[in-house]
């Protein structure tokens, strides 16, 4: 049987929480995480038809892109439309669990990522790559022990570099002891110096593993006091918001725009004046990529693929880089494919269902 918390760690194993902004509230919403899951319905925003349609499913989760609880809420008496869907949630039994700006920032299945992809661009990176979310591991282990105890830390999800899985380093030594009173060593004895031929193993992991990683490293270390250490790092992981990359050949700018409105079903897209000359590396960014402008233009884009750019942003970056700004709901409608891949890909069999009442809110008239 699936519960409602199995559905949420297949997600945030792709997208972990801590990749979220500091201002996001992504994660369980409202819900109990350890029911039973039956059926789960996915959109971009939370309404109260939303939920209606999850009843009527028989889906008792609901996975969402934007967070339904954004800001506080200081009354709950049915005002708003964010108040009925909550009160309607509550009511009905609706877990709501939404992966927000961390699904924006995953590394694989990211936001942006996955809108480069449908763009046909190759060699994609992060636009905006995060550090200071990456640590170093080292640990003295007895040479025999060695495999074991960095098998163990790979388990836990240390040495994952880019594309590669299962990286380390190690060095052979010679560790020293005493064992003290009170002691219970696994080698040597109580009041002697001990010399024993020992491997140091260094590991990189994201910071949000630490605890996971540690708990394998102690569990499997034969030492009643391993000697370890946790450095943090300014690497950059390959995760962050926007993406950039190439397309596989030049394309003059209308061909671009016509490729982007038809990727993102988006019927205008608003635009600086077009270049003359053919376009090849293009950086996007699902939903309101304003900020990420001065970005773009640092890596070397020639076109910025975003919504909600600002009027005085077309003005000043006219330019410096071709901006085609579609609609925010186009530029994120692929969350529900996310989603989809990532619980059919862990949950063959599970019940999963594409919103039909989710519509734009803006129409183009």
């Amino acid at each position: 049987m699936i519960k409602i918390r199995d559905i949420i760690n297949a997600i945030e194993q792709v997208a972990p929480l801590p990749l979220q902004e500091d201002y996001d509230n992504a994660g369980l919403q409202v819900g109990d995480a350890g029911a039973l899951c039956t059926g789960a319905l996915l959109c971009v925003d939370i309404t109260p038809d939303i939920i209606r349609e999850a009843v009527d499913r028989g889906c008792n989760l609901v996975l969402s892109h934007h967070p339904l609880l954004f800001k506080g809420i200081k009354r709950l008496i049915g005002h708003t439309l964010q108040q009925q869907a909550l009160i309607a949630a509550v009511k009905n039994d609706i877990a709501v669990y939404s992966a927000h700006t961390n699904l924006d920032s995953a590394p694989v299945e990211g936001v942006s990522r996955v809108l480069a992809s449908l763009l046909g661009l190759c060699d994609v990176v992060p636009l905006q790559q995060l550090t200071e979310k990456t640590m170093k591991l080292s640990v003295m282990v007895p040479e025999a022990h060695a495999v074991q105890v960095r098998e163990a830390m790979w388990r836990a999800g240390a040495g994952r570099i880019g594309c590669y899985s299962d990286c380390s380093f190690s060095v052979k030594g010679e560790g020293t002891f005493m064992a003290l009173e009170g002691a219970d060593p696994y080698v040597g004895r109580i009041g002697e110096l001990h010399h024993e031929p020992e491997t140091r193993i260094d590991v990189m992991l994201p910071s949000w593993l630490r605890d996971k990683v540690e708990r394998a490293l102690l569990e499997t270390h034969p030492y009643e006091v391993p000697a370890y250490e946790f450095v943090r790092l300014d690497n950059p992981l390959p995760a962050g918001l926007g993406a950039v990359g190439r397309l596989p050949s030049p394309v003059d700018a209308k061909a671009l725009v016509a490729k982007v409105k038809d990727v993102c079903s988006s019927p205008v897209a608003r635009c600086t004046r077009l270049p003359d000359s053919a376009i090849e590396r293009v950086a996007v960014c699902g939903g309101s990529g304003g900020s990420l402008i001065g970005d773009a233009i640092a890596s070397g884009a020639q076109a910025f693929v975003t919504s909600d750019v600002r009027y005085h942003d077309f003005v000043d970056y006219r330019d410096d880089i071709f901006i085609i700004d579609i609609g925010h709901y186009e530029s994120e409608m692929c969350t529900k494919q996310i989603f989809y891949h990532i619980v059919s890909e862990k949950f063959p069999n599970f019940a999963l269902y594409y919103s039909e009442l989710e519509k734009n809110p803006i129409n183009y008239l």
